[in-house]
Parts: C-alpha cells; structure tokens; sequence
C-alpha cells in the first residue's frame, strides 16, 4: 500500500482511485461544477481551530484565536467560523471590517491592524464601538487621537527580527532591513508618549514576523518573543499580547507539521502563565491544507526534450509559487490504474505543468514526477486554501473561478 506524504484521512485516494476530500470526490465535484475551482473543507478548517484552541488551552494564559481574513475571504467559510465559536478575525482594511461584519462576527470580536491608513481609512473603522484596534505607527497614533481621544489601542511593534518558511526572505515581515511594518524600539518611547498626549491607553502590543514557520524555525521564533518582552518592562496598563500568526504547513514531503505543544510552550515559556492574556492571528494554519483548487490539463506536449501539462489557470489564480517561490503539489484527481502501479517510481514521469497565463514566470511546478496525464484530466492543487483565491486577479481577464465549502 503506498502512502503520500500529504494523506491524512480526509484527504485520500478512494478504492476506486479518486481523490476525496472531506469524503467528496474532487474528481465528480469538479466535472459537475467545472473549472477552475476552489473546494474546502469545513471539517477540517474546524479541526485546525480545535487544534489551536486545545494547546493554548494547556497553559494558564487566558488566549483569543483571530482568524486572518486576508488569507481566505470565503464568505460561507467565513460564516462558518463564526459558527464554531473558536475564533474572531484578524482584519487589515476597513472592506475587511465590513465584511466580517456581515459574516456575523461583533465588532469587539474583530481585531484591526494595518499599514498606511488613509484618513478616510480610520474615521471608517472608528465607527466601530469595540473594534480592537492596533496603531502601526507614530503616523496613527497621532490621527487616531485626534479622532477619539482616550480610546484603547495596541501598538505593532518591529522586533527587528524576522522568520517564516524555511529560508525564503520573501515571507518576513521583519528584519535587519528597514520595514513599513510598526513601531521599533528606537521610536518606542515616542509611541508612548504621543498617545499620553491624547490620553490613548495602550493595553495591548502586537507584532507579525513572518508567515509559514514549522519547526526549524522555532529557535528564531522565540528570539523574537524573547526580543518583543522588553517592549514591556515597566508597563502596568499592557494587559494582552498579541503574537501575530505565522503558524505554518507543510508544502514538500521534507516539511515535518510544526510541533504546535513546543510552540505553546514556547510562548509560556516567555510570557509567562497568567498575566497576560496572549492573542494569536493565524491564517495559513487554519485554511491552508483545507483547501484544493481543481484545474484541467488541456495540453500534453514535449516541448525541446521537456513535457508540458498546461492546465487552464495560472499564477493569477494562486499567486504562491510564482510571487513568494513556494512548493507546489498538483496530483490527479482521478487514477486510471491501481495506486500502487500509477505512483510506481518505473511508471511516472517528469512533467512541467503550465498555466494559461501569456507569462514567462506562470510554471506551477517544473520536472515534476507525476502519473501519466492526458489531455481532458483534473487535477487537484494542494494546499490552497489560504492565500489563493483571496490574491487573485483577472490578469489576461483569465480570473474566473467558483468556491465551494464543502460540510
């Protein structure tokens, strides 16, 4: 019996060689519905909740789980969250705002941090009686106490350290390098003072160091817990700690999942057990192994020596592996032959796959080895559940697509 190193039991190959998820075959779903197409699973999104929640409730800390909006919009996902009861959201724009309002989450149930807000951005969001609000700057701190003086807020801070997936520079939202991101300790004091001027109260700090960390990455991660404790030395009104998400998957058959009971220890480790209450914002981690998009090969060609499967979506429609560089897994939804005869290493072969989009860098995956395809065959994209649809675009007008959840 073979084994794939992204099986789980609700992410598996049928008896009758198709690919389910969350017991629906991708294979019928995506030939009634058509393509491309984005299915996720309710089921498991709820697991990763769960999953979440059960570690951080462990320790003594009291915790709150906001959902990143930013990584999947889905409105019936959305709704679906809210359902469970596990989660608020993590928003970045006042639309954002919005929508989760309209997906059923309360305001004070919805945690605000952003970057260069506009004028209008903030007297948009400061309607909200109860939203959570973080200041990215000494820019906004100062608007936001003009606006409404003696309201609580968070400050984002900038650890000036940075970790994310692997090695990949591109996912950190920190770093030696200067960023846009927060408040650094050299303005810090300032920070403090210009909110003392319009009697803002900080209650909370904030800071997001990257996106997709596992578990070669935890040693840097808790430098970076370690580096944001200094930021409260000597500040009795902070009373909660928002530690950004970040959280990652595993995208090749080398990640091993993040070692979530470390990671909570971790943090208490650092923080301590109850004296703050400790926020966490994940995004990828809930959705992103939730989530297949379904594409069809319509080409099959050699090519100089090299096969191509081009299938008809591109970059635009998952932008990871073209803009951030990250692993691709595309799999067939249906198998012609037994599992064990169609992954036999003498039976596959090394294909390019393409998207459709009349750009050089628009490759899913290069020499990759995969079953025999043909023309007219589905296949699944894993792990697109978070940071796809919600970056898409119509670039070459080729932005069509459908969502479904699947409960």
């Amino acid at each position: 019996m073979i084994s794939h190193w992204w099986e789980r039991k609700d992410l598996k190959y049928s008896e009758q060689g198709e690919l389910t998820l969350g017991g629906y075959s991708l294979e019928r779903r995506a030939r009634q519905s058509g393509t491309p197409s984005f299915y996720y699973s309710a089921e498991r999104v709820r697991h990763n909740l769960e999953e979440l929640d059960r570690v951080l409730s462990r320790h003594t800390f009291k915790h709150k789980i906001y959902y990143a909006m930013k990584a999947n919009r889905f409105m019936p996902l959305m709704t679906f969250m809210k359902s469970t009861g596990l989660c608020g959201v993590d928003v970045c724009s006042p639309n954002e705002v919005e929508h989760a309002l309209s997906c059923g989450f309360r305001a004070e149930e919805i945690s605000y941090t952003g970057t260069s807000l506009s004028d209008n951005d903030l007297d948009r969001i400061l309607r909200h009686d109860g939203l959570v609000l973080n200041c990215d700057g000494l820019s906004m701190i100062r608007r936001v106490g003009e606006r409404a003086p003696g309201r609580e807020i968070g400050l984002r801070i900038n650890p000036a350290l940075g970790t994310g997936y692997g090695t990949n520079e591109l996912l950190r939202y920190s770093g030696t390098k200067p960023s846009k991101f927060g408040v650094y300790a050299s303005e810090f004091p300032e920070a403090l003072a210009l909110a003392e001027k319009y009697g803002l109260k900080v209650v909370r700090i904030h800071f997001h160091t990257g996106c997709g960390y596992l578990n070669g990455q935890l040693e840097v991660w808790k430098q970076i817990l370690e580096t944001c404790r200094e930021f409260l030395k000597d500040r009795d009104t902070i009373r909660t700690i928002n530690l950004g998400g970040g959280l990652g998957r595993p995208l090749t058959s080398s990640d091993r999942p993040l070692d979530l009971e470390k990671w909570g220890r971790t943090i208490a480790a650092v923080f301590g057990t109850d004296r703050y209450e400790i926020n966490v914002e994940p995004g990828v981690y809930p959705v992103q192994d939730a989530g297949v998009m379904v594409l069809e090969v319509n080409t099959v060609e050699r090519k100089s020596g090299r096969l191509f499967a081009g299938v008809n979506g591109g970059f635009n429609l998952a932008m990871e592996p073209a803009h951030y560089k990250l692993p691709c897994e595309p799999v067939p939804c249906r198998l012609r032959e037994r599992e064990e005869d169609a992954f036999h290493p003498d039976r596959m072969g090394e294909v390019t796959v393409a998207g459709n989009i009349n750009e050089a860098l628009d490759l899913w995956i290069e020499d990759h080895p995969m079953p025999e395809l043909r023309e007219g065959d589905l296949l699944a994209f894993l792990n697109t559940g978070a940071y796809a649809s919600a970056m898409s675009s119509n670039h070459c007008m080729r932005g069509t697509f459908a969502e479904y959840l699947l409960v």
